[in-house]
């Protein structure tokens, strides 16, 4: 890494070299406070050892600081005009860990192992991201399922989604249980709204995801399951999982009397494991 970027001081003035005009399509809320950058760092726990993906890097404000603390950066930005700004700076300041790419990271995901952006990360990396809200169920699916899987991903998100995120029983969503089959998630702090530019209307959060579990084809029938059973909130779990998996009642209600289980119970009250232990019930001869 060149020279004049022996301080951290220096990243972090680098992304803040003049304002840029916000795209509203592309959902562009640029962070502006550096306590918070500096925050998404630390609590990040990145070392030299580490390669970074990192989502829509806008102006560069966490871009430059990952360069100092990581391997090597990844980034993939849709804007022409800020994928070229980064690449300028990138290539005045010689800072040679730092590779952006102007692509969709949606296109680049389901692409997987023929991504040349994802190929240059190898089989483990890390991804920390400042997405825009309209992408966050997306790409959390996509990154979780997505091969080679990241070790780790530090998002910011909507508070709102983040606090559905990591709930537990008897308050579970299709979110949190689909989430937490792949990792463990944590909100590590809150952002306030003010912190961006332009403001956006919501507070956001600084989730970690750690992976714990990659695609399998036990996870499609697992999926299957919990779709089904989330389908009316508002039913018993027996109701729906008999109509969405073509499955009688009567026979279902026995296998889960059989094993142990309450056919009463509602979606929202069942833990990841004991969907995990319910797949086995209805599937047997699959898990």
């Amino acid at each position: 890494m060149s020279s004049n970027f022996s301080t951290e001081k220096t990243f972090l003035n680098k992304a803040f070299s003049g304002p840029i005009l916000a795209k509203k399509s592309l959902g562009q809320n640029f962070l502006q406070d550096k306590n918070i950058i500096n925050k998404i760092i630390a609590s990040a726990g990145i070392t030299k050892n580490d390669n970074i993906l990192e989502i829509g890097p806008g102006q560069g404000a966490l871009t430059f600081l990952l360069a100092y603390h990581a391997n090597k950066v990844i980034a993939i930005e849709k804007d022409d005009n800020l994928s070229q700004l980064l690449k300028k700076t990138i290539q005045d300041l010689k800072i040679n860990n730092i590779e952006v790419f102007n692509s969709d990271i949606i296109k680049e995901l389901k692409q997987g192992r023929e991504s040349e952006a994802i190929k240059k990360l190898g089989r483990h990396y890390r991804v920390i991201a400042n997405i825009p809200y309209y992408l966050t169920g997306l790409l959390i699916r996509l990154l979780l399922e997505s091969t080679p899987q990241p070790e780790n991903i530090t998002l910011m998100v909507q508070k709102e989604v983040a606090q559905r995120i990591v709930e537990a029983p008897p308050k579970m969503s299709l979110l949190s249980v689909a989430v937490q089959y792949y990792a463990n998630p944590k909100v590590l702090f809150y952002v306030s709204k003010t912190c961006f530019w332009p403001q956006p209307k919501i507070d956001s959060a600084i989730i970690n995801l750690e992976t714990k579990k990659s695609h399998t084809l036990e996870a499609q029938l697992f999926f299957k399951i919990i779709k089904a059973g989330f389908s009316c909130p508002r039913k018993q779990l027996l109701n729906n999982l008999s109509s969405g998996l073509k499955i009688s009642k009567e026979k279902l209600k026995n296998r889960f009397l059989e094993n142990g289980f309450n056919p009463l119970r509602r979606a929202e009250s069942l833990s990841v494991e004991e969907w995990e232990n319910l797949l086995k019930i209805i599937y047997p001869a699959k898990s």
